[in-house]
């Protein structure tokens, strides 16, 4: 900028300058003949480099007050000011250099064509390292403040859109860009995500938005692909005349290049400052990555892509929370008998299966609905109960899955619930559900069953007696009562039947056929079990002690106790402890037990029966037993279930069911003893088929220890 009265200056100063080239780049002037002009162009014009000052215009100080205005009011620190006078040694050299920011102060007389051209190359020189310092100041300003929020990014996505925000701080522009990677796998979202290692663009401005989420290679152009491989192969940045690709990778092996469409090869300061910018992005790469790849673990599930349990609970939180709440239904997804298909060909084989599951699901419901893998073989869908109907998702199953060149055919059970005016939370919608699909796997596989309210109140009940029965038993609750065995021929007591009861703190007595399958379902049994058999092994000593050598012990025995490992160790050791004799301790097991695994049965009674121990198969009559089973089995007797013994009645006389197995026992040479018989008619029946074996309330009711101490002396 020429700055004088003497249009004849600017004319000479041009003339002399006429040419000049500095830093490969043309001069390109600016004029201003009074002081009032050249605060106009001062006001409004960026980036002037050089401004040729005369010192005495319209007044003796007005350069110099002119100085002041720039440096001090507009605050120009950057402009190099040459101070130029026409009277030598008017404003003294040494004074104007020290009071004011000036840069050099030259009289026109000295300023030849070649002075001239020094001290204005000389200043653009310095004002251009000026501006690339302070440029490179700003640039670390920012590249420093992105470092703390890059570094918190957890996703890749997220990641790469700050990258263009940050990179166009950096140029002071914005132009049309993407951010492209050949590591895509940080964020699934589907089973049929893609793992190819080709490139996929993340991030971009509007111009490239309908490139978001799609191979590289079928949407950009030729030229772009070029610049994109090479910065890819070569691993560099690469700066076009007009393109630029900025390379960024991480010691995991991702990378990503950002495109621009302008070139930076004429703005060295520019390219310098991007590239430190990306060489600490990459840094960040590495902490976004491991955070990327430490939520997928937490949110996803690493074998089929699909959302895991917490991802589905927050997904149902929110929707629980949305107006879409009544019309919305989550629906869990068993896959029939998967285990035995995984244990037959194998666990990778069971793998390739799942994710088969998981990508016809995605690809029937990926766009509607929210998709997981919650267990083993238990998939979640969540979305519009339009959409997601038993049969619809049932008939997706009726295609075979091919896995390694197998065709493998799979059925499904479904639990589903609604939420249309539901309240409660996400945690327990998930309940709900699988008490819905536990329901539908009881009554029929390959079906389906909604949940009621009904179904939540008996399971919550369950579960509430199970702790209640778990603490009862570990703070000594339970207690045994004693219900005689009877010689009807000579109303003699021969035995007993050991009987577990549980009295609550309030003093209600819960049933047994309540609280034995809760027992039974959560395993408690087994340590309930064994506390029965030795307590009563215990109580038999005592009564032996009385004077009944012969008298029996009879106790229950459930099927999850029997197939237990250490059952008959525990047998052994309540004999062995106790010192009772064996043929006086009769175990009870059920008839359905005699069908489950016959031959474990049989091996098991052959165990038992080389103890000395007797065997009697509890409510015979009310199951399938096969004669050709029961023929095998190495029993003592037979009891006689208190239902067929209550068919008989005085009037009919009738007792059809009981007459058989009388019948029965007799013809396998067995013991047969009849329960729940409550009047004499029914003890009457019971001789004249040949049963003189009975328990009952006709007899006595079940007996604390010592009311049947009491009740023996009195029978006896």
């Amino acid at each position: 900028m020429i700055i004088d009265d003497d249009p004849d200056v600017h004319s000479a100063t041009m003339f002399a300058l006429q040419g000049l080239k500095i830093q490969h780049r043309n001069l390109h002037f600016l004029h201003a003949y009074t002081t009032a002009e050249a605060r106009q162009i001062l006001i409004h014009q960026e980036n002037i480099a050089v401004i040729l000052l005369d010192v005495v215009m319209e007044k003796d100080d007005t350069g110099l007050q002119l100085v002041a205005y720039i440096r001090e009011t507009l605050g120009l620190s950057d402009v190099r000011i040459i101070l130029r006078t026409g009277q030598a040694g008017y404003a003294p050299e040494m004074d104007a250099i020290r009071d004011f920011d000036i840069n050099d102060y030259k009289s026109k007389t000295e300023l030849t064509q070649a002075k001239l051209f020094t001290a204005v190359t000389s200043a653009v020189r310095s004002y251009d390292q000026i501006k690339i310092i302070s440029s490179s100041k700003v640039g670390l300003e920012i590249i420093i403040g992105a470092s703390g929020l890059l570094m918190t990014t957890s996703n890749l996505n997220d990641f790469a859109k700050l990258l263009l925000d940050y990179v166009f701080e950096l140029l002071g522009t914005v132009s049309n860009a993407f951010v492209c990677t050949s590591n895509f796998t940080a964020i699934p979202n589907s089973a049929n995500i893609d793992f190819a290692p080709g490139l996929r663009v993340i991030a971009s401005t509007d111009q490239y938005v309908d490139w978001l989420e799609k191979p590289f290679v079928l949407v950009a152009d030729k030229l772009e692909q070029q610049l994109v491989q090479k910065a890819q192969f070569e691993q560099r940045h690469v700066f076009d005349e007009e393109q630029t690709v900025l390379y960024l990778s991480n010691l995991a092996g991702a990378t990503l290049a950002i495109y621009l469409d302008c070139g930076l090869v004429n703005e060295p300061n520019k390219m310098r400052v991007l590239k430190l910018f990306c060489s600490n992005a990459s840094v960040c790469l590495d902490n976004v990555m491991l955070n990327s790849k430490m939520h997928n673990l937490a949110f996803y599930d690493p074998l089929t892509g699909l959302a895991n349990r917490l991802q589905l609970l927050q997904n149902l939180h929110q929707t629980i929370h949305s107006q879409q709440r009544s019309e919305s239904v989550l629906a869990l997804i068993d896959i029939d008998h998967f285990a035995e298909t995984n244990d037959a060909l194998g666990h990778q084989f069971g793998d390739f299966l799942l994710r088969a599951v998981g990508i016809r699901l995605s690809n029937h419901f990926g766009d509607n609905c929210k998709i997981a893998r919650i267990g083993n073989d238990i998939f979640a869908l969540l979305g519009h109960e339009i959409i997601i109907t038993p049969d619809l998702v049932l008939n997706l199953f009726n295609r075979p899955f091919i896995v390694e060149q197998q065709q493998v055919q799979l059925s499904a059970t479904l639990g589903l619930v609604r939420f249309i005016d539901y309240e409660l939370s996400s945690a327990d919608a998930l309940k709900d559900a699988n008490i819905a699909l536990k329901r539908a796997k009881e009554l029929n596989r390959s079906s389906y069953s909604y949940f009621t309210r009904e179904m939540g109140v008996e399971i919550r009940e369950r579960v509430r007696m199970m702790h209640a029965l778990r603490s009862a038993f570990e703070e000594k609750r339970l207690f045994i009562v004693y219900q005689p065995q009877i010689d009807m021929r000579t109303a003699k007591p021969f035995g007993t039947e050991a009987l577990v009861r549980w009295k609550t703190e309030d003093g209600e007595l819960i049933p047994p056929d309540k609280f034995i399958p809760i027992a039974e379902y959560s395993g408690l049994i087994i340590n309930i079990g064994e506390w029965v058999l030795r307590s009563a092994c215990f109580e038999l000593v005592l009564i032996h002690e009385l004077g009944l050598r012969d008298f029996r012990m009879s106790v229950n025995v459930s099927q999850a106790q029997f197939s237990h490992p250490h059952f008959l160790q525990s047998v052994a050791n309540a004999l062995a402890d106790s010192g009772v004799s064996p043929h006086c301790l009769e175990l009870e097991i059920t008839e359905s037990m005699a069908m489950t695994d016959p031959d474990f049965l049989v091996s098991s009674l052959e165990k038992l029966k080389s103890m000395g121990v007797r065997i009697s198969i509890d409510d015979f009559g009310t199951g399938f037993s096969s004669l050709s089973h029961l023929q095998k089995l190495n029993v003592d007797k037979l009891k006689i279930d208190r239902a067929f013994v209550n068919e008989i009645a005085a009037d009919t006389n009738d007792g059809s069911i009981a007459k058989m197995i009388v019948k029965l026992s007799q013809s396998l040479c067995l013991e047969v003893i009849a329960e729940g018989v409550e009047n004499q008619e029914q003890a009457n029946s019971l001789m004249a088929f040949g049963c003189n074996q009975a328990q009952g309330y006709l007899y006595s009711k079940p007996l604390n220890k010592l009311d049947l101490y009491s009740w023996l002396q009195k029978h006896l």
